[in-house]
């Protein structure tokens, strides 16, 4: 497959790309993207994987591309695609391995002079309270019946046994969980790869950052979300650990299987998929209902963790020090939802992969409070930069399946990042910049380091500007654990 993308694309308007309809494919491509963000995206796959997926059975109006994508398994990372959920599949690669990995922001009503001076006790008490990166095994050790708990449950297990408040799950996508999980149709291997390690944060790109609210872009939405300018917020970004990732390994298999069982035909043996109403494809998608129940459990979990590092360093209960969860949405998850296709509400599977979940005002999914104004999105930069709230919007809904990009996304790989970095001390280059960042090891940092995603003020403007999304606030990192 050709690396650099030389196909077709036609110009919408400033921010919308068409990759016409050609071949086998069924709908065309719809990219969201600036001109000078497309200059990169047209140095990796991720273009021809949007064209990929436009050749899948039952997708219905575009393969879309949100303006962070890059070259993900199968589907681009920034990838959306709704399914017929009568003629069409369900693939693993429109998820991804870390299933429900996914963002939530808390709020706290304390001034940026209140932690300037104890930071770093702020950091390095997180740093210690939730253990990180790859294998990182936390105090919450599951037994076999718990486990099963926490694939059918997802965060109100964790609340029920005292991580967190029951508010807590009203302001989470789905209240914290998906009904359709089943235990059964989860293999032994990735219940054994979940024993330990909830409550613990991923490795990679995953992260803990207490920010500051730097700029508010509206007034009465920030006062609806119990922000204001100069407030301290955390913002927590992990998935479903090894659970979720053996989960994706298993049904690949499976899946290769069911390509050649119901003969279906596919670009990219990547897209491996099944029909949705297939035993395949049921049981993929109750496995994966499985692990995304997880990563909100492994969420809560660390929320409460760092709850009680807010406790012990204030002196204060969390309550009194304004510790709410504004909100938790996922980016790496296939869904059945009810859409407006053709003036009539239809059910599709919408797969979003490196994607966020976008409802506009008034929708019945969304919490009471945030009914008028619409579903907070939560947009992280890297470690070096900011980050955004914003919420959904009507044109959303009707466009893209209520639907927007889910962070900067990556310019390099990470091997190509550690190889630019040379011996450059990004710890040292943040400290002047004011942010202080933990990590178990330097290569992490220099894999995450600033240059190696897109900026993403450029990113969050397109789907501003493409009227898809609706900027809130803009915060800025003051402590960073790296998983």
């Amino acid at each position: 497959m050709d690396s650099q993308w030389n196909g077709k694309l036609e110009k919408i308007d400033d921010n919308r790309w068409i990759i016409p309809k050609q071949g086998a494919m069924r709908v065309p491509g719809l990219v969201y993207s600036s001109e000078k963000l497309l200059q990169d995206i047209k140095n990796d796959q991720s273009l021809t994987q949007v064209k990929n997926v436009a050749e899948l059975k039952g997708i219905i109006g575009y393969s879309f591309g949100m303006p962070d994508i890059h070259w993900g398994y199968g589907f681009p990372i920034g990838g959306v695609a709704a399914m017929d959920t009568e003629s069409g599949v369900i693939s693993p690669g429109g998820v991804g391995y870390d299933i429900n990995c996914g963002v939530r922001l808390i709020a706290t009503n304390l001034q940026v002079k209140e932690v300037r001076n104890i930071i770093e006790k702020i950091v390095d008490g997180i740093f210690y309270a939730v253990p990180s990166g790859v294998g990182s095994k936390g105090s919450i050790v599951l037994s076999e019946k718990e486990m099963e708990k926490v694939m059918v449950k997802g965060a109100r297990w964790a609340t029920e046994k005292g991580f967190g408040a029951k508010d807590d799950l009203e302001f989470c996508e789905e209240n914290g969980a998906l009904s359709d999980a089943d235990p059964e149709k989860v293999s032994r291997r990735a219940k054994e790869r979940g024993f330990k390690q909830l409550g613990t944060l991923g490795a990679g790109n995953h992260f803990i950052e207490i920010q500051a609210v730097e700029e508010i872009f509206d007034n009465e939405a920030a006062e609806v979300f119990g922000i204001e300018k100069d407030l301290i917020v955390i913002m927590v970004h992990t998935g479903s650990r090894g659970f979720g990732y053996q989960i994706c390994d298993d049904y690949l298999e499976v899946m290769q299987r069911a390509i050649q069982k119901y003969n279906i035909e596919i670009p990219d043996r990547q897209l491996a998929c099944a029909p949705i109403n297939s035993q395949e494809g049921n049981d993929y998608f109750r496995g994966m209902c499985a692990g995304a129940n997880y990563a909100w459990a492994n969420r809560q979990c660390i929320t409460h963790s760092i709850r009680q590092v807010f406790e012990r360093l204030f002196s204060k209960s969390s309550e009194s020090l304004g510790l709410k969860l504004i909100y938790d949405v996922s980016h790496n998850i296939a869904k059945f939802e009810e859409h407006d296709i053709k003036g009539k509400k239809t059910r599709v599977c919408v797969h979003r992969k490196g994607a966020t979940r976008a409802f506009g005002p008034g929708h019945s999914s969304l919490p009471d409070r945030y009914k008028k104004i619409g579903q907070p999105v939560i947009i992280p930069g890297d470690m070096g930069r900011n980050s955004y709230l914003l919420t959904g919007t009507e044109l959303a809904m009707k466009e893209t399946f209520g639907t927007v990009c889910h962070g900067a996304g990556r310019l390099m790989s990470r091997h190509e990042a550690i190889r630019k970095a040379g011996s450059r001390s990004i710890i040292k280059e943040l400290e002047k910049k004011g942010i202080i960042v933990r990590s178990e090891n330097e290569k992490t940092l220099l894999e995450e380091m600033s240059d190696a995603y897109k900026n993403v003020n450029e990113v969050v403007d397109v789907v501003c500007n493409a009227g898809l999304s609706k900027k809130i606030a803009k915060l800025r990192p003051l402590g960073v654990i790296k998983g």
